[in-house]
């Protein structure tokens, strides 16, 4: 088996409040968010990894602290036999070259300042993969027509392009260097519907022509369900469910997942579906639930979830999943939302 291109071990993110003195000399303690604690996943060449959870789980930081633009607080991020968290700053900006991301927001992630031409171009310029402004223009000139806009178009300005057209700028710039590793900060979650079909069958294209492989960040099952190899779920910045799509999606272990696949439109014809309600909110990252924490609104907890950490187990092939009930939560959910 070949080694995987990304791996993750332990990776961990804490934001830590500040105090005023008066807060220091009172001995109130300092605030800390775990954003992402202790994740592990490996993402194999040429994979698509899908990442899922409700909005405020820690996607987008684990996304960004693989790339090193939060530093991670603790953990290791090997990438391609590198350890990327040892590097300094001049070899981070070389490996950086490898490393791309595409952001949510297409009206945010572009400079409104610097034309299509200087936003597609900087990539280039700045890990000198162009002898002269000449061969920089060609270059951009060609991806701008690959994600699907025209060479003509290379002098406008960001405010002159719908969300769509601005989201291929981006996907062009984050590709223009030519990377191996792109991050994709649920790139279509702020597109309208129709593009955003565009959109995922253009990414489709250019990972199957460069040999991409994507850590694809998203709330939207369905599309994880159509452009990922293997998933993995997130809940208040941990994995609690990972492996093969088709068996976590058709198959989920975890109840957290249960409740998101029960979420999900179904439209068949074979009768109402069966929902799993959760209790509640998802809790504040600056005072998490002990034990599991995902007891709280879990409808199976029992006394064991609320002090005691699940570690998490293998359910199948490749199918791994944290819970105290994995053998038995399958029936009683549907028992329950029945």
């Amino acid at each position: 088996m070949t080694s995987p291109l990304l791996k993750v071990e332990n990776l961990s993110k804490y934001y830590y409040g500040s105090r005023s003195l008066a807060e220091r000399l009172t001995g109130v303690p300092e605030t800390v968010v775990r954003a992402v604690n202790h994740v592990d996943l490996t993402i194999g060449r040429g994979e698509i990894l899908g990442l899922i959870g409700e909005s405020g789980c820690g996607k987008s930081t684990l996304g960004r602290a693989i790339l090193r633009l939060h530093e991670p607080t603790s953990g290791r991020i090997t990438f391609d036999g590198v350890d990327v968290t040892a590097l300094g700053p001049e070899a981070m900006k070389t490996m950086r070259r490898r490393m791309q991301i595409i952001f949510q927001d297409p009206y945010a992630s572009l400079n409104p300042r610097r034309t299509v031409a200087e936003t597609v171009g900087l990539p280039l310029k700045l890990h000198n993969l162009a002898a002269n402004p000449e061969e920089v223009r060609s270059k951009v000139s060609a991806m701008i027509e690959r994600v699907g806009l025209k060479a003509n178009q290379l002098d406008r300005y960001p405010h002159q392009f719908s969300g769509g057209q601005r989201q291929r700028i981006g996907i062009a710039r984050a590709l223009v260097s030519n990377p191996e590793f792109i991050v994709c900060d649920e790139p279509v979650s702020a597109l309208d519907v129709s593009i955003q079909a565009q959109i995922i069958k253009l990414l489709l294209e250019l990972k199957n022509e460069m040999g991409l492989t994507y850590l694809f960040i998203s709330h939207d099952i369905s599309v994880i369900g159509y452009l990922a190899d293997r998933v993995a779920v997130m809940y208040l910045g941990e994995i609690v469910e990972m492996g093969p799509v088709d068996s976590v999606l058709s198959r989920p272990r975890h109840p957290y997942t249960q409740s998101l696949m029960s979420a999900v439109p179904d439209i068949d014809d074979s009768g109402p579906k069966a929902r799993v309600r959760l209790v509640g909110d998802l809790p504040s990252p600056l005072n998490p639930p002990s034990g599991c924490k995902f007891h709280t609104r879990c409808p199976l907890a029992v006394e064991k979830c609320k002090i005691s950490v699940p570690q998490i187990e293998s359910v199948g092939t490749g199918h791994m999943a944290s819970c105290h009930r994995l053998g038995e939560n399958l029936s009683l959910l549907e028992e329950k939302a029945s």
